[in-house]
């Protein structure tokens, strides 16, 4: 114990002298940095705001220091902006300047250090990322070839449901059913494949698997050795089950999916009229040297984590939101069976007859928020913001969250009221088109999922209300939507029991 106190001052004191040095040098600099908390030498501002920076906590910041503030945890700039001129700034006017993405150590071992397209820095390989993905994931197209499969899936979750005999007295988890739909939603889109039940074998193996790398990257356990690097030692037992984890998943989607998909194509060649699914425009640029077959697996990462995921948490908030807004479940089932009449359950060329459903997707997205603080930016050299000094490689969040739950922006932004999307707010969009309003960001580093996600939400969302009355669980007057928040993610804590009286349905 006396050696480990020991090497933990010399460290202490060797981190003090570092921070000496840097502050010094920024001081001499002359910069004229944002406001915030005063640092303290070696831990920065990190003792006193600790390792959840959550969109609530951030916020609260914001009201103190203003629109824009600095914290400086451990060696890192971290810059908070909490505005819609200065979301504008850092996503659209300036959206060269920060349109780079900060890794942290964990980051950089599930992302090969930006081989990906969602982490990689704002260059000449985004750019290529972004164009070989868009066409089989990204555009009209695909929504069109692939929408009938989605209503597939829904509808087998309502099967399912329906079959459960618990389902309508004690309740079902429904994020058990959801999850597989959103995992058969992206694996037909990729791979032309779909797992037939929740215990295949293969889905459970590639669940746990996705769980534990969300589990371990989204974690605030390992932030000392990112912030201070020179502790970075400690954290070799984390890494190294993170490193463990990135190889078998890697291997798994080669093995199981890329191998298989690669040998079907041997088979059984595909004319040129064809339809393609996504891995196959994918390989083809891997053909043609424009990537290399570590690019492949990273897309393949890329899509497990940042397309089930964070549609499968929206669905999840919508759910839990009509539950304890019982009037406003009937509302949106009144207009189902209004507009498309008893019987005919919702299709994704329905969505845009239907102002309360898509009043409800947009309001659970903005209380609600998958991904509060968006995916965080940063600024390769030194930039200036607001007048402002930010020093290169600066970590920028733009909290999305409070841009949407501010209420000076917003009137009582507390409340999950569908209805301001079709009065005060029925101009806003989820597409950016008012920065006050940024779910899925705006701008070159835009999540593209949007014209994914939103479909998928009308078709789960629509087709669950029109079969089911969606109670709390037996005993409880509210579902119990306490939030979990990550690095930048924002889930519902508790997968509750939601009792799920089928409905009587005209044909």
């Amino acid at each position: 114990m006396d050696l480990l106190f020991l090497e933990k001052l010399l460290v202490g004191l060797f981190a003090s002298v570092v921070v000496a040095i840097a502050v010094s040098k920024i001081r001499g600099r002359k910069l004229r940095l944002p406001p915030g908390p005063l640092p303290v030498p070696i831990f920065g501002n990190w003792l006193q705001v600790g390792d959840d920076l959550n969109h609530r906590n951030l916020a609260a910041l914001a009201r103190k220091f203003g629109e824009i503030f600095l914290l400086r945890m451990g060696q890192r700039n971290l810059v908070v902006v909490s505005s819609p001129p200065l979301a504008r700034e850092v996503l659209h006017t300036q959206g060269v300047e920060f349109g780079s993405r900060t890794r942290n150590v964990v980051f950089d071992i599930f992302t090969g250090k930006g081989q990906d397209m969602v982490f990689t820095v704002y260059g000449d390989h985004w750019r290529k990322m972004r164009r070989i993905m868009t066409v089989p994931f990204f555009t009209n197209k695909v929504v069109q070839q692939y929408h009938p499969g989605w209503e597939a899936e829904a509808a087998a979750v309502v099967e399912a449901v329906r079959a459960d005999t618990k389902a309508a007295t004690e309740g079902v988890v429904l994020r058990r059913h959801l999850q597989l739909m959103m995992y058969n939603n992206m694996y037909r889109i990729m791979f032309d494949r779909r797992f037939e039940s929740m215990d295949d074998p293969l889905f459970l193996r590639l669940r746990a698997l996705n769980g534990e790398r969300s589990r371990l990257a989204q974690s605030f356990e390992y932030n000392y050795g990112d912030f201070i690097p020179i502790l970075r030692p400690f954290l070799r037992g984390y890494l190294k089950t993170c490193k463990e984890v990135k190889e078998t998943r890697l291997k798994l989607f080669k093995d199981f999916f890329l191998e298989e998909r690669k040998k079907l194509a041997s088979t059984r060649p595909m004319d040129s009229s064809g339809l393609k699914c996504a891995i196959d425009h994918i390989l083809e640029a891997q053909q043609k040297g424009e990537i290399n077959e570590d690019n492949v697996l990273y897309i393949v990462e890329n899509i497990n984590v940042a397309a089930i995921e964070t549609t499968l948490w929206s669905i999840e908030w919508a759910i839990g939101e009509l539950v304890n807004h019982p009037e406003i479940q009937r509302k949106l089932r009144h207009e189902l069976d209004e507009v498309l009449g008893p019987g005919h359950q919702i299709t994704e060329p329905d969505a845009h007859k239907l102002p309360y459903l898509q009043a409800v997707i947009k309001e659970t997205l903005r209380l609600r928020m998958a991904i509060p603080l968006l995916v965080p930016h940063m600024n390769l050299h030194d930039a200036k913001l607001s007048g402002y000094d930010i020093p290169a490689e600066s970590k920028i969040l733009v909290n999305a969250w409070y841009l949407a739950n501010n209420p000076d922006q917003w009137k009582r932004p507390e409340e999950f009221r569908p209805e301001r999307f079709l009065e005060e707010e029925k101009h806003v969009e989820a597409n950016g088109n008012d920065f006050r309003y940024l779910p899925f960001g705006v701008g070159r580093r835009s999540c593209p999922g949007i014209i994914l996600a939103l479909p998928i939400l009308g078709i789960t969302i629509g087709r669950l209300v029109q079969n089911f009355e969606l109670l709390p669980p037996p005993g409880q007057d509210k579902l119990d939507t306490a939030e979990k928040g990550g690095q930048f993610s924002l889930h519902i804590l508790k997968h509750s029991n939601i009792v799920a009286k089928p409905r009587a349905l005209e044909h």
